[in-house]
């Protein structure tokens, strides 16, 4: 198979949810070879769409899920590949994700944030997606980048991330407006320790909702801090900070709000 068009050729693809098909089967096999799947892996793939990656999965795996929110794709998806998966109707920001090891999709950009938060609160051995290139820039930038942001650092915090390739604009129907990438995201144990994740997580989402501000200021309005006693780099901005800076931060406030827990 090299590629896929739309199947039904009255399918009118909606802006709404960022439907754009890949067209480039060799993309797909990239696609699915970067997920290194072995057998026996449970296998999660995110708006399959007309398909053109669910059936390599199909061939490769024995137990392949797939969610899909758009009815008439779903319908086409059973319709196709019936019991050589399970199909899962709904929304996958709101529906919870089954079991599985390998996480394969082209997401929408619409959705491309709360996906790649939700994925970092299951256990899994890897992912590949498809993502705007803009979205895969800020998936692994450094400190200092205009695109380092939260996403940035919860990411580092839980897993290694690479863009493996850029994808023209032009291996989708309908053609974005721009290129899209391929990237890993591998978890592995976090490279700096903190005392408490939900503070250090809250800290991050706080400070870069308000990355021009001083942390201090952002901490302050947050009501996460009322001193600024014995908490570093409360004068700098979130974005200048490495996420093990972060980290130092993040205790700080912590023992500020526990002083009586010893851990």
């Amino acid at each position: 198979m090299t590629g896929a068009g739309r199947p039904d050729p009255g399918f009118v693809p909606r802006k709404s949810r960022g439907q754009n098909f890949l067209t480039d089967g060799r993309v797909a096999d990239r696609h699915i070879g970067y997920a290194g799947i072995r057998e026996g892996d449970r296998v999660l793939e995110v708006g399959p769409g007309f398909g053109v990656l669910t059936s390599r999965l199909a061939e490769v795996s024995g137990s392949l899920t797939c969610i899909e929110l758009d009815e008439k794709l779903a319908d086409y998806i059973e319709g196709e590949f019936g019991g050589r998966l399970t199909l899962i109707r709904g929304d996958a920001v709101r529906v919870p994700f089954p079991e599985f090891d390998v996480f394969v999709s082209n997401l929408p950009y619409s959705v491309s944030t709360p996906i790649i938060f939700k994925l970092l609160g299951y256990d899994f051995r890897t992912a590949v997606v498809m993502v705007q290139k803009e979205f895969a820039d800020r998936m692994v930038a450094d400190v200092g980048s205009p695109d380092y942001s939260r996403l940035t650092v919860d990411l580092f915090y839980r897993a290694e991330c690479e863009i493996l390739e850029t994808v023209p604009a032009s291996r989708f129907d309908p053609r974005p407006k721009v290129d899209s990438a391929l990237v890993r995201i591998t978890p592995r144990k976090a490279p700096f320790s903190v005392l408490d994740e939900g503070t250090f997580f809250r800290v991050v989402e706080t400070a870069f909702n308000h990355r021009r501000k001083k942390i201090g200021t952002s901490l302050k309005a947050s009501r996460m801090i009322g001193s600024a006693d014995g908490i570093p780099y409360l004068d700098e901005r979130i974005e200048n900070l490495r996420p093990a800076e972060i980290g130092e931060l993040a205790d700080a406030v912590y023992r500020a709000r526990h002083p009586d827990d010893t851990n």
